[in-house]
């Protein structure tokens, strides 16, 4: 089987290719480093094998013989110099180099390490099930982490409705400058500043960093990867997933642990028992933010969860858009429209929405909504006779509290994949 190492993987500029066609290489090996001088990462083999082909923009190494309990150890020595060359990035989505983030010093006698435990897209549970594993684990790593940064205090945040594990953590937590902290059962409550917000009291702007909180925020995964950057010279060569969907066993979630970098999707499939005769997407991702992926693409660094969706229901002729900066964009919003056979004819923006610099949107304040009835009242002008959106929990409730009543049936960009395994779909909720 081949497994397949795209050179953008991450936040920054591609990585270099190291090997040439026809090398063999090891489990642990660099192929691709950082270019020099930029925001990057280095790339490893996960599989021992032959590169069988160069592209222009990743590796490909026909698998054989792998021992999966054996790598090669990184060669750094110190904590920072670990990190870099691990090719650690962000694991919830962002892909941020970490040995970037975790470059501050608080100097001891300050500063918040916030453990993102949220697991914030429905469907995805590989976080909780790794703390579950073992809940010391994450506190020993959380340690590291706040070591390396020199932090006061580490606060872990999840979701309060995951009661069983928030108790093995307050149990096995000796540590009086660690709290456990529960979070809303809402989307986005994993978003950066929503964390922040929620556990510190802080708002921070849609262009400010977590520092100005004099916190560091780090998805739970990144954190137990520290340690074993740290701990066991290992380099991001593995990595959770939650599969799900429309397999063969219908609606069912599977987490898998340490699955290697570079696989194909459609291995990672047939792994859960396949997927099942029908299905309408592939999604790379969580409901909300995922994209549409297919069979031969490869699992990377940033993909949490895998998601075989229901198949498009037919919708009206034309139907409007309502974009969330907190779920899928434009892009995918249209893209969705495209396969419900529906076309746009009107697009509006959450009025939270706020575009930055680089072209993307942030949310004034995740999961609170300033309310819809105007953006709403515009696609119907302009011809809508339904609208898809993509907003959080709270903008969802009040679409739904006027849409209904301009006789607009809501699609939601998540409805495929909450069908797919039997969830509630996201409409209107009550406190």
């Amino acid at each position: 089987m081949n497994y397949i190492f795209p050179f953008k993987q991450h936040v920054g500029a591609p990585s270099e290719v190291v090997v040439e066609e026809n090398a063999v290489v090891e489990r642990g090996q660099l192929i691709a480093k950082k270019p020099d001088g930029v925001l990057g990462s280095n790339i490893f083999s996960s599989v021992c094998g032959k590169v069988i082909e160069i592209r222009e923009n990743e590796i490909v190494i026909e698998e054989k013989d792998t021992d999966y309990s054996k790598y090669i150890p990184l060669k750094s020595e110190t904590p920072k110099d670990l990190l870099a060359e691990s090719g650690l990035v962000g694991l919830g989505g962002a892909g941020f180099p970490t040995s970037v983030k975790l470059n501050i010093d608080f100097g001891g006698d300050k500063g918040t390490v916030i453990v993102n435990a949220a697991e914030c897209e429905p469907i995805l549970s590989h976080n909780i099930a790794r703390i579950d594993e073992d809940p010391e684990k994450l506190l020993r790593s959380l340690g590291i982490v706040m070591n390396i940064v020199n932090a006061q205090k580490g606060i872990i945040a999840l979701k309060g409705i995951h009661q069983d594990t928030v108790n093995k953590l307050k149990e096995v937590n000796k540590n009086s400058n660690v709290t456990i902290f529960e979070l809303d059962n809402i989307y986005p409550m994993g978003e950066e500043r929503a964390v922040i917000r929620e556990s510190m009291g802080v708002l921070l702007k849609p262009d400010s960093l977590p520092s100005e909180a004099d916190a560091v925020v780090i998805n739970l995964e990144t954190v137990l990867k520290v340690r074993e950057v740290i701990e066991d010279k290992k380099p991001l060569i593995d990595k959770d997933l939650t599969v799900a969907g429309k397999l063969s066993e219908a609606g069912s979630i599977h987490v898998m642990f340490d699955v290697p970098l570079g696989i194909p999707v459609g291995e990672v499939f047939d792994r859960c028992g396949g997927l099942g005769d029908e299905y309408g997407e592939l999604i790379m991702g969580g409901p909300f933010t995922g994209k549409r992926t297919f069979v031969d693409k490869p699992i990377v660094k940033t993909t949490g969860g895998l998601i075989a969706a229901e198949k498009f229901l037919p919708s009206p002729e034309k139907i409007g858009v309502l974009v969330c900066a907190c779920g899928a964009d434009e892009a995918r919003l249209r893209e969705q429209a495209a396969s419900m056979n529906s076309e746009v004819v009107g697009v509006e923006f959450c009025k939270n929405a706020m575009l930055m610099k680089n072209g993307s949107r942030k949310c004034l304040n995740p999961g609170i909504c300033p309310g819809q009835v105007q953006k709403v009242m515009s696609l119907k002008k302009a011809g809508a006779q339904a609208v898809l959106i993509s907003n959080c929990t709270d903008c969802s409730n009040t679409v739904m509290s006027c849409a209904p009543q301009l006789k607009l049936p809501v699609y939601h960009c998540t409805d495929g994949a909450l069908r797919s395994v039997n969830y509630k779909l996201i409409r209107r909720f009550k406190n």
